[in-house]
């Protein structure tokens, strides 16, 4: 397999990161307008370079320009409370993993690349459509068909919990201090939003996050 990771910088996919290392040929992380963008490029940029991994910032402003959701810049008030479909659907931005799976494609035939990495998970499942399992296996077929080398989608953490990849993580030696997750996109992880809350429990017993609250 060689492989281009779709990379937030956020625990999930910095896990992957980790985990699929010596696969990954390239990491790209998508700048498009959200909160946290910022805080999460700077520490995808940092991973990237420990691991001597090639790292691309791609802007995908329109939609930050054209879009809504209380994700982005141009939102609302990102909610406070569990990480559930009634609390965080505002978050969602209308079809982004495939958008940006579309882009990941593209590039992994432009680089003679055969897999594209997803970092979802089965928490998100409720809540964004474009990270269910039905979603991923329908973008893997198109990808395939679409592409002269057949590019395959590839989501290894999709039916595991938050919770099981941070434990992954910690048995690979992760330091999660190096990720970031509030959705606030403060110098400091909020606490109380969904995703904090999110990833205390994933963290719990081993968590080196400083949190306002």
């Amino acid at each position: 397999m060689k492989a281009i990771l779709i990379y937030s910088g956020g625990l999930d996919s910095t896990t992957l990161l980790q985990e699929y290392r010596d696969s990954i040929a390239l990491a790209v992380t998508f700048d498009y307008g959200s909160k946290h963008n910022a805080r999460e490029i700077a520490f995808a940029v940092e991973n990237c370079k420990r691991l001597g991994i090639r790292h691309m910032v791609i802007p995908l402003d329109f939609i930050g320009k054209y879009f809504r959701s209380d994700l982005l810049l141009s939102g609302g008030e990102i909610p406070t409370g569990e990480y559930a479909e009634d609390n965080m659907r505002s978050t969602v931005v209308p079809f982004r993993n495939g958008i940006m799976l579309a882009v990941a494609a593209g590039l992994a035939e432009s680089y003679e690349l055969d897999t594209v990495l997803l970092a979802n998970h089965s928490g998100d499942h409720s809540i964004y459509p474009d990270c269910r399992p039905e979603f991923i296996d329908a973008f893997d077929k198109a990808a395939a068909a679409g592409t002269y080398n057949g590019v395959r989608i590839v989501s290894p953490y999709c039916n595991l919990t938050k919770r099981d990849i941070a434990l992954r993580g910690r048995s690979l030696g992760m330091d999660y201090s190096l990720t970031y997750s509030c959705y606030k996109g403060g110098e400091k992880h909020c606490g109380v939003c969904g995703t904090c809350r999110e990833r205390k429990e994933a963290l719990a017993g081993f968590d080196p996050t400083e949190y306002e609250a």
